[in-house]
Formats: C-alpha cells, structure tokens, sequence
C-alpha cells in the first residue's frame, strides 16, 4: 500500500457506533469497512473486540474478508483486552489510557503512576506477542502537558508505533490545538494522529490545525457521526486535503456520496441536506443570483465539481429563484415563454414555494405553467 503523506484512519465502525442510538449489525459492518476498503481508506478501526462475543464475531468477519486496509481493534490498557484482540485475528491494536487528571481520579484513583504502569505491561504483552502497537491519551486536551508528554515519550520507548491526540470533549480551538499538537510533535519520533470531537463544532478544523502541526494521521467517521456531537467527518478531511492543502490521499472521491449513503442507512439517520461535502443541497442551486452565475460558469459558485465526489448538480426553482433559471429548466423540457409569461409563472412559483415551505417538482413547475 503507498504511504501518503497524511494517513486516514477511520473509525466509523469504532467511534461512529458508539453515536447514541446507533447499532450496526453483522451484514452493515461488513458492507462499510468493504466499502472504506474498496474506496482506497487506509486503516479502520474496527470495533471493540472486548464488548462481548457478538462484537467478536463481527470483528472476527471483517479479519477475514482479506481487506487491503490496516485494521485496528481499540482495548483498555487491560490484558484480558488485547487478548480479545488477539482471539480476533488482528494484528494491530489501539490502547487508550486517561492522560488528564479529571479522566485519572474517575478510573485510576487520581493515580498517575497506575496509568504508566499499566499502559507498560499492555504494550509489553501486545508485543510479546507480535502485535502492532498504537497508543492513545484519552482527553490530552485537558492533560497536563508534561504528564501528556510524559505518557507519549513512555509508548514510544515501549514500542508503539503512534500517539493518538484525542479531545475527548470537543473542548479545544484551532491555535490551542496547533499549539498542543506541535509541542507533542517536537518532542516525538513517532507519529502523531488526531482524534477529534465537534462539541463546539469545531472538530473539522482542529484536525487540520493538527495536520498543520505535524500530525500525519487523522481520525474520521463518516457523515461525522460518534459520540455526543461526533468525530471529524471523512468526506470533508479528505476533501480539504484534495483542494486546500493539495496533500493527496489516494482515496477514490467519486465514491464519497456512496459511503455517505451507506451508512446513513445503516445508522437510519439522514444526512442533513445542507451537510458539507455530501448533503443533497451541496450542489442545488435556486437563487437567482447563484443559478445566473453557475449557468454561465460552474465556478462561480461551486468550490469543486460536483462530479468529484459522486454528485450532480441541480438547479431547482423555488421561491428565491429567477428568470434566467426558470427559463432554462423550462428550455430543458421544450418550453419557451414570452415576457409577460415568464413573470406570471415566476410569481406563481414563489407563491407555491412559499405555500409548501420547499422547492417546486419539475412536474409541479410544469403544472403552473399556462396550456398553449
């Protein structure tokens, strides 16, 4: 598989079904890590082998499908968990422990050392036994930075492979994250991934604040879902690195409204249509303005071509729209009106729009439309 630059690890199937309300069984697991893994995502973080047999089964399932992406299982720094891990097939496992001292006094006892003791003896029974090791500070953004840098510099002597930045509550901005991440950067030989949340609405940005600051692997979910508020989404990281950073991934793009698709079916949660990237109005254009500006040049008002990540566009009239969009929907079906007509059925379909509080059908629109 190519290394580039920026790794996208995703964890949809990790962190995207511990989303309040959200279960996926057997069939839909498989049906999105294959899709992940056919679409070019270089690692899933694929469940939580320790949950109990069920999850186990599953987990199992996806071990065997022969996936060309990394797969990841998350454990506690306990050893009955990595062997769970284990009994699954994989060959790569995440270890989480609590770096902030609120996390500490709630699992540990307020016990720093307990945290260092057991992340030692899990990564020494993880690789004692051949596995690949990543490490995560669960709430490093509230940690104090040197017991953080403490528990980072610790992993990497013991033989993990990586740190996880995580914050756990959504709680940082786009600098403090910049500054947190390069402090852990600089003093770290391996890599650094970010995990972020989006309580503030903010998970999307601080994880490309954590790519500006040298982290090369990021976390993601689709359609952005996980607990409480959510991860940073897929389709909007990779998207960002395609045109604002020109960092490429690798990652089939044209398949994104695909994946994004799939597993708002299996969460039974749609997608809202004005959700970047993905959502149905991404590429719907019924302002006057807009529909005028894209009818003479796409660029006007789209960032991309919709085709890029599996969209078409569409201009849809309603009450916002103008001449020069209603006419040319009506051009597209034949019909040519004068002036005086034209206006009629302007006015017409922004009283319908108002009435219905939406966009008008084609077959609404023709229906206003005067019989010759």
């Amino acid at each position: 598989m190519t290394n580039y630059a920026i790794q996208i690890n995703d964890t949809t199937l990790r962190d995207g079904e511990q989303a309040a309300g959200v279960a996926f069984n057997v069939e839909e697991k498989i049906a999105i890590a294959t899709l992940l893994d056919s679409i070019g995502v270089h690692e899933l973080e694929i469940g939580i082998p320790a949950m109990g047999q069920e999850e186990a089964e599953s987990i199992k399932t996806i071990a065997n499908l022969g996936l060309n992406a990394k797969l990841l299982g998350w454990n506690r720094a306990n050893l009955s968990d990595i062997q769970a891990s284990i009994d699954c097939g994989l060959e790569r496992v995440h270890i989480s422990v609590p770096v902030s001292d609120i996390q500490i006094a709630a699992k540990f006892g307020g016990k720093r050392q307990v945290v260092l003791d057991k992340l030692r003896d899990a990564i020494n029974f993880a690789g004692d036994r051949g596995l690949s090791v990543s490490v995560g500070g669960e709430d490093s953004s509230r940690a104090d930075e040197s017991f953080l840098l403490e528990v980072a510099q610790s992993a990497q002597e013991w033989g993990a492979f990586r740190f996880r930045f995580c914050d756990t509550v959504g709680i940082l901005n786009p600098a403090t994250t910049y500054n947190q991440v390069s402090h852990l950067v600089s003093h770290l030989s391996i890599v650094v991934e970010m995990h972020m949340h989006d309580d503030f609405g903010l998970a999307m940005a601080n994880t490309l604040a954590g790519i500006e600051a040298g982290a090369t692997s990021v976390n993601t979910t689709v359609n952005g879902i996980g607990e409480r508020a959510g991860n940073a989404p897929l389709e909007e990281v990779v998207m960002a690195l395609k045109y604002l950073y020109s960092v490429p991934t690798g990652i089939n793009t044209k398949r994104l409204v695909e994946i994004s698709r799939l597993v708002a079916k299996a969460t039974n949660y749609p997608v809202l249509p004005w959700k970047a990237i993905v959502g149905e109005n991404t590429f719907a254009h019924e302002s006057g303005i807009h529909a005028h500006g894209v009818l003479q040049n796409p660029v006007t008002y789209e960032p991309f071509a919709p085709e890029d990540v599996g969209w078409e566009r569409r201009l849809v009239v309603g009450k916002h729209s103008g001449r020069h969009l209603l006419l040319s929907v009506l051009q597209q079906h034949g019909i040519t009106l004068g002036q005086t007509e034209i206006q009629s059925v302007l006015d017409a379909v922004r009283h319908q729009s108002v009435k219905t509080k939406r966009s008008l059908t084609v077959e609404e629109l023709l229906d206003l439309v005067p019989q010759r």
